[in-house]
């Protein structure tokens, strides 16, 4: 225990007395280790611990390939929204945009992997970001890519009754659905 104590009180004071702290939150510089970027999520979580920041840091992980076609990639961005959704208390974010995307697209990836963990997921996303049109969109997506048109459907009618925002968003997708597209909406309705 004092081993690893020793070890909390080194690494807070090298980030205390780091010089660029704004820089890195701000997302303009990368951590030394860019294979595991331990150091960028030591600096959020010792410091903002924000919804923001780690959208921030986890959207500029996400452009260093395609997770579709790189498993390491896609391993890591799992790990690292996991660790953003259980460092960020839902009580205290679910209102917060920033945090619903975070959930979403941690759903999103699991769906790469794991359907059955996605579909989990995405029920946690739409239990704490009710209030948001594309948490339930992006749950209706995916349901409508494992073929489960009625479940897409009924995702779509429950967010239009708990008032999710904005209602034209819900909209297009519930015209896109009864059109039997596949994409409840268009990149430019995204």
């Amino acid at each position: 225990i004092a081993s690893i104590m020793n070890r909390v009180r080194n690494l807070k004071n090298k980030y205390r007395h780091e010089d660029n702290i704004t820089d890195e939150l701000n997302c303009t510089k990368i951590s030394a280790d860019t294979t595991d970027n331990s150091g960028t999520v030591n600096q959020i979580m010792m410091t903002t611990n924000t919804p923001e920041d780690w959208l921030c840091f986890l959207l500029k992980l996400e452009k260093k390939g395609v997770p579709q076609m790189d498993v390491s990639l896609l391993n890591r961005l799992i790990g690292r929204y996991s660790q953003a959704v259980t460092a960020l208390p839902a009580e205290k974010y679910s209102q917060d945009e920033s945090y619903a995307r975070i959930l979403v697209r941690f759903a999103e990836l699991k769906a790469l992997q794991d359907p059955e963990e996605a579909r989990d997921q995405f029920h946690l996303a739409r239990l704490n970001c009710k209030k948001f049109a594309f948490v339930h969109v992006a749950f209706a997506q995916f349901e409508l890519l494992q073929e489960n048109e009625k479940k897409c459907k009924q995702i779509l009618q429950k967010a239009v009754e708990c008032s999710a925002l904005p209602l034209e968003v819900l909209e297009t997708a519930l015209q896109n659905f009864y059109l039997k597209k596949k994409q409840l909406l268009s990149d430019e309705e995204k």
